[in-house]
């Protein structure tokens, strides 16, 4: 309540001030000017007892300085009134922020009558510059997060699979998504084709798959193919496998293949 009242002293004394101000300014040093109303929270009412003109440049530039001297707030809307009908004669918004500042006409005197001047402080808006700003920034701040929630999720879901998402073979560790056999710290990487028979070999350990099973399912997609194909993958397979002895990848005569593991 205090802080209210000492705000409300300081404003009628600024708008005095200016009201002198602006008297002076036309050269009348007998008009009086008649006691400030508090009309509202933040409205304040300055009259005279007498009619006057002036150019409205003045009354911007006397009123701004009297509120500078009072550190009043910048932010305030001026209507000047006409005491017969009550009809707004001219009127500015004046605000720390040139782009929101509004002061029309202020060239043109006002024609001598009665006329009483109100003063509205209002709220603080904020600039759109600054708006865009803090706006763009926590746009860019929740983008990043997401981004890092990404991120973070793709590589433990990477990382995931690498620690999971293999079989054993031996001493080998095969890891069919990713095209490639690791053995301790060495690793071996595999063809699209390689990777396809090992699978279907890890699938069924111990047992014979048959030549044309082997072919039907690694190569029908392909259209054509060269009957001594799956002969040179099983000789790939078995050179990359070799390191193993408790590993043999053995040709079952006129049958078919057959992963063997000890």
């Amino acid at each position: 309540m205090a802080d209210k009242d000492d705000f409300s002293k300081q404003v009628k004394i600024a708008l005095r001030d200016a009201g002198n101000k602006l008297l002076l300014s036309e050269n009348d040093s007998t008009s009086l000017i008649l006691p400030v109303k508090k009309l509202q929270a933040n409205k304040y009412q300055l009259a005279f007892n007498a009619p006057l003109t002036f150019e409205p440049n003045i009354l911007v530039s006397q009123i701004e300085s009297s509120f500078k001297a009072s550190n009043l707030p910048e932010h305030y809307i001026v209507e000047v009134i006409q005491c017969e009908d009550q009809e707004v004669a001219y009127s500015y918004q004046m605000t720390a922020v040139l782009e929101s500042t509004i002061i029309p006409c202020t060239s043109r005197f006002l024609p001598k009558a009665c006329y009483y001047i109100e003063v509205d402080f209002f709220k603080r808006a904020v600039p759109n510059s600054k708006y865009n700003f803090v706006l763009g920034a926590i746009i860019a701040s929740f983008v990043a997060l997401v981004l890092f929630l990404w991120y973070k999720r793709i590589y433990l879901k990477r990382h995931e699979q690498e620690v999971i998402n293999y079989e054993s073979i031996g001493s080998f560790k095969f890891y069919p998504e990713q095209n490639k056999l690791i053995k301790e710290a060495e690793e071996i990487a595999l063809s699209k084709k390689e990777c396809e028979l090992l699978a279907l070999f890890i699938e069924r350990p111990n047992e014979v798959i048959k030549r044309d099973e082997l072919t039907k399912k690694v190569w029908e997609d392909n259209g054509v193919f060269v009957g001594r194909s799956l002969d040179t993958y099983i000789s790939k397979l078995r050179k990359k496998l070799k390191s193993d002895t408790s590993i043999k990848l053995t040709n079952v005569h006129g049958v078919g293949y057959k992963l063997e593991i000890l």
